[in-house]
């Protein structure tokens, strides 16, 4: 038996939906992914939101600024649990955004099929970038913006200084531009290792290395380092406060220096007489300031934002140029 269909066909709901075509067919392949890494925004953005409230009332409650208030944040584990989080975030997006973005579509021949059809091979990357860099972007923004309004205004009751990554990585500009260098790292690599698993693998590796070693060590080369000299065994003035000190030495009158040591002996007799024989009279420290803070940081982001411009490219002309 034959049914004559007279009916009009069901709406798919497409002439409603905010994305169409390529857009909605990779967001829809990822929702996943999408929804953890949003959801997790969101939950760490609200934790943010209410820890800083609980360190306003503490404040207030003790009398800050008048009153000294400690270190309130230094056993606190919802400051603990956050700053991990911030930091696990780059290492998340490299690893479960970025590598298998392109590397799962090479491993199970999806990218073949989707360039088979209407979308052309760049249509089809740019859509992938897209989603995952506006992710990442998003992400970046939210977390970076409430931390800082948590952490500018108190800072000098946080356990940790300026120059620290927990502060430094996760203040400003600097987020954002390290979630996007990190995910663009990953997907290159899952570009050319073309396996989702072996691309996670490596991508983790690469992400461990530069957050806990090489960035470090970039980090305190961003800024000028200053020195500042005052007489030997008096106090730093209070305006050093904020300032990170990168080295220490001692200085005779007529501005020689010598190492922090050079006058380390055994007994206090000894260590006077050489004090004496090489004239030293001054302190110098070499410090980093607060106020290069903000230059630091965008020095840093212009740095992560041309390794992502550069990885960018080089993922785009190994797609578009060598067979998926």
């Amino acid at each position: 038996m034959s049914t004559t269909l007279t009916e009009k066909p069901a709406e798919t709901g497409s002439g409603r939906r905010l994305l169409r075509g390529m857009p909605w067919l990779v967001v829809r392949q990822h929702r996943t992914a999408l929804v953890c890494v949003l959801g997790l925004t969101l939950l760490t953005a609200l934790w943010i939101v209410y820890e800083r409230n609980e360190l306003v009332q503490l404040l207030d409650a003790r009398g800050w600024p008048e009153k000294d208030a400690g270190q309130p944040l230094e056993d606190n584990r919802g400051y603990k649990y956050i700053t991990s989080i911030l930091g696990g975030l780059p290492l998340i997006l490299a690893v479960f955004i970025g590598a298998p973005l392109i590397a799962g579509d090479q491993e199970n021949g999806t990218a073949q099929l989707v360039t088979t059809q209407s979308a052309t091979r760049r249509q089809w990357l740019i859509t992938k970038l897209g989603l995952a860099y506006t992710l990442a972007l998003v992400s970046g923004v939210v977390l970076s913006a409430l931390f800082t309004w948590w952490w500018k205004p108190y800072r000098s009751v946080f356990p940790s200084d300026w120059i620290d990554g927990v502060i430094f990585d996760n203040t400003g500009p600097v987020l954002p531009a390290f979630l996007l260098f990190l995910t663009a790292a990953g997907i290159t690599i899952g570009t050319l290792i073309r396996r989702t698993l072996p691309a996670m693998v490596v991508t983790f590796l690469f992400t461990a290395v530069t957050t806990m070693f090489v960035w470090d060590e970039v980090r305190r080369r961003l800024g000028d380092t200053h020195l500042f000299t005052y007489p030997m065994g008096s106090e730093l003035p209070a305006r050093y406060a904020e300032s990170y000190e990168v080295d220490r030495w001692v200085g005779s009158a007529d501005g020689t220096l010598y190492g922090w040591g050079t006058c380390a002996e055994a007994t206090e007799k000894a260590q006077n007489a050489c004090i004496k024989e090489h004239g030293i009279v001054n302190d110098v420290i070499e410090y980093l300031d607060y106020s290069q803070m903000a230059p630091m940081q965008w020095t840093a982001a212009a740095i992560l934002l041309a390794g992502t411009a550069l990885l960018t490219a080089f993922t785009l002309w190994r797609v578009t140029r060598r067979p998926l």
